[in-house]
């Protein structure tokens, strides 16, 4: 039998997703977030309604090409219950149901990047968008089986580097290319498959993408800075100081582009498989490029108090203090390998292996100088056993491990040298009973973390120490569901998650130019506690499909950073804590088929997600949690041709933690058209859209760089694929 990667819904949990898709079915119009598209499977015979993962979104076909974007956080905030961190055009993370961080996991075919983006802000993901056949959001209580970090969720990337069928032409083109108005952003980016024989395949693809500064859609600043900056310019100018005044106001009213903030990344990759009846092995290499700027919050600079000698701080500034703009380069070479043997026994059915290294490096300039350079090399590796379904009792067992030795070297390397070591065990099952389905998922885990200089706390003459940490986690979720009818499905699911901290929580103590932050951790945090609680529906009804959650988690020792409104090195102090939290919410999408005439067909879909979080122990707010979003839209197709109309209104963040502004709600209005030259089965398209027609200034709240870095102003996008 013709492997075609069809894995099972544990497997997607257990990091290698499940594959429904070979590389030469026809993409569609429709959106897949429901499953409404028959071509998409997210959970694969194994289990194909996975009711522990309580909300999923697939984005492929149309919806990608239209929807890409430099970094995968932006590539998917359309999709219900997901924001990104926004921190720039070069660096932007998924956010989901308000986690984001060490509780998001960006997976890429299954295994983690393998980079530091969940580290801090400002790293990028190594990830391109140009290069992924599809993307997948997993949301509820069994993802965190892909670890314990996926708390929040998980978004896996596939793409085609390791081969998982037989083209069945002999050879598979894939190719897109994009141009947006915004930012001149040109990109584009082609895979390429061919039968070496009729069990082997051949795989190379690239992708180049080049951006200048974002044009925005008002000021740069925020109200509030530029309220700061606007009394900084009155101050000095009551004081004389004409040039620091015209600085200020200068700043205050700058407008139009958001200085700094291109972006260049290019990728190259190569893949081999075999595949045939007793299974498939595969191997892939891969480099990644990618050099991009970090704006400056505008005044970073600029402190003044009374007394201040003003004449100091420009001789300090002449001295070499500014170095100039900031800018990070990425580098990453990443070597890949994928196998899976078809047992076929009375008890287990396939052994599936999964195995990763990155060899990683990011650099943080100064204007031409070298700043800090960080380190990375990681490993990631799976053992899955996939047991035979037995009168509907099914599962998967497996083993992972992880190691990353990470160093950062330079005046500002706000983390020590730290080495972090995992590994876990797991299982999944499922009794199905007719309309009854009952699940359990279970992880154990183990962490060590150890790091040989860490300054603890704030007393700068405390010597270093060297600090080891272990942390034993057992993590579990139960479900029940039942099939209310034949299309419809409710359910609830209850989940218990530990945590251990990051290398960062425990051992950051220094500044960080990227993120304009001198960032402290603490040594002696303690594992990270929550219970979870799920209710939800899905399923179709007619011409309706819809799948709604509502959520709450309930934390002890949740660790979160925040501003503290101290100065440290003339950088704003921001510190990671630890204390009792709550988070509850809702996610949902409803899609129906309005009009189905002869040639004529008209959808519409709904998508709104809420959020709320405080801290327990004083009942204020957690920092950067995104508000209440609704978003609407029509598609329409007649023939090769398309359109759609969507509105995205985001209310205004008012539920704010101490030191954090407000965020002003803002609506965005898209549309787009597409054309299909060789037939609306043909996934060769042509779309041109318009993003933020009345060019409005939009935040988003999750963002670290929220109050100078606003979202892309109006901007004319054309995208092109091209698939044969």
């Amino acid at each position: 039998m013709k492997v075609n990667a069809i894995l099972l819904a544990g497997t997607a949990l257990f990091s290698i997703p499940a594959y429904a898709q070979s590389s030469d079915q026809p993409a569609t119009n429709k959106s897949a977030h429901v499953d409404a598209d028959p071509e998409i499977v997210i959970t694969a015979p194994f289990v194909r309604d996975l009711n522990l993962l309580a909300g999923k979104s697939v984005i492929t076909g149309d919806e990608l090409v239209r929807d890409i974007r430099p970094q995968i956080g932006e590539t998917l905030t359309s999709q219900p219950g997901v924001s990104a961190t926004s921190f720039g055009p070069g660096a932007s993370r998924p956010v989901l149901r308000g986690f984001q961080g060490e509780r998001v996991r960006v997976l890429t075919d299954g295994l983690g990047s393998l980079d530091v983006s969940n580290t801090s802000t400002d790293h990028g993901v190594t990830i391109d968008p140009l290069t992924a056949e599809r993307i997948e959001v997993l949301r509820g209580p069994a993802v965190l089986l892909f670890g314990s970090q996926a708390i929040g969720g998980a978004v896996n990337v596939i793409d085609r580097r390791i081969p998982r069928a037989v083209p069945e032409k002999g050879y598979h083109v894939d190719a897109i290319g994009t141009y947006g108005s915004a930012a001149d952003e040109r990109s584009a980016g082609a895979g390429l498959d061919v039968a070496l024989s009729d069990q082997i395949v051949a795989h190379v693809d690239g992708s180049y993408r080049k951006s200048d500064d974002l044009r925005i859609g008002g000021y740069q600043l925020a109200p509030g800075l530029r309220r700061e900056q606007l009394a900084i310019a009155a101050e000095e100018a009551e004081e004389g100081h004409a040039a620091e005044a015209a600085e200020a106001t200068a700043r205050a009213n700058r407008r139009g582009r958001v200085p700094n903030s291109g972006t260049e990344t290019y990728t190259l990759g190569a893949g081999l498989g075999l595949i045939n009846e007793g299974g498939s092995l595969g191997f892939s290499v891969g480099y990644y490029d990618s050099k991009y700027g970090v704006p400056e919050r505008p005044g970073a600079g600029h402190h003044h108090d009374d007394g201040h000698d003003h004449d100091h701080d420009h001789d300090h500034e002449e001295e070499g203090h500014d170095h100039g703009d900031v800018t990070i380069a990425v580098k990453q070479l990443r070597a890949d390998m994928r196998g899976e043997v078809n047992v076929n026994g009375g008890f287990l059915d396939k052994i599936r292996i999964r195995a990763g290294f990155a060899d990683y490096k990011h650099t943080e300039f100064e204007g031409a100088e070298v700043g800090t350079v960080f380190n990375s090399q990681a490993f990631e590796g799976r053992l899955e056993l996939v047991q035979a379904d037995r009168d509907g009792w099914r599962g998967v067992t497996g083993f992972q491990g992880f190691t990353r030795d990470f160093s950062a070297i330079g005046a500002e390397a706000f983390v020590p040298p730290n080495v972090t070591d995992q590994y876990g065990v797991f299982t999944l099952q499922e009794i199905n009973r007719g309309n009854w389905e009952f699940e359990f998922a279970g992880r154990y885990e183990h962490a060590a973390v150890r790091a040989g200089a860490v300054r603890v706390g704030l007393d700068e003459d405390a010597p270093p120490v060297s600090v080891s940490r272990g942390f034993d986690s057992f993590s579990g979720a139960l479900g029940f569901s039942y099939a209310v009818a034949p299309e419809v499905r409710i359910g609830i699911n209850g989940s218990r998650a530990v945590r251990a901290p990051s290398a960062e929580e425990l051992f950051s103590n220094g500044p960080h130019i990227a993120t304009q932050a001198f960032e402290v951790g603490n040594p002696n945090f303690k594992t990270e506690k929550s219970w979870g609680l799920e209710l939800y529906a899905r399923g179709n009804t007619g011409p309706v499909q819809f799948q709604v959650s509502g959520y709450a988690t309930w934390f002890d020792d949740y660790i979160y950073e925040n501003a503290t409104g101290l100065e440290r090195d003339e950088l704003p102090l921001f510190q990671y804590f630890q204390a009792g939290a709550r988070y509850y919410g809702f996610e949902g999408e409803l899609s129906a088929d309005l009009i189905r005439t002869s040639g004529f067909e008209l959808d519409g879909n709904l998508v709104a997600d809420y959020v709320n979080a405080k801290l327990t122990n004083n009942g204020g707010a957690v920092p950067r949690i995104p508000p209440l979003r609704v978003l609407g839209g029509l598609t329409a197709r007649m023939g090769d041709f398309g359109g759609r109309v969507e509105v995205e209104h985001v209310t205004a963040q008012n539920r704010i933690a101490s030191f954090e502004t407000r965020t002003d709600d803002f609506t965005l209005v898209n549309a787009s058209l597409s054309f299909k030259p060789f037939g609306r089965e043909s996934e060769t398209t042509l779309i041109l859209s318009a993003n933020n027609i009345f060019d409005v200034d939009a935040r988003r709240h999750a963002s670290f760089t929220k109050d100078y870095v606003p979202l892309a102003g109006r901007d004319i996008r054309v995208a092109a694929r091209v698939s044969f």
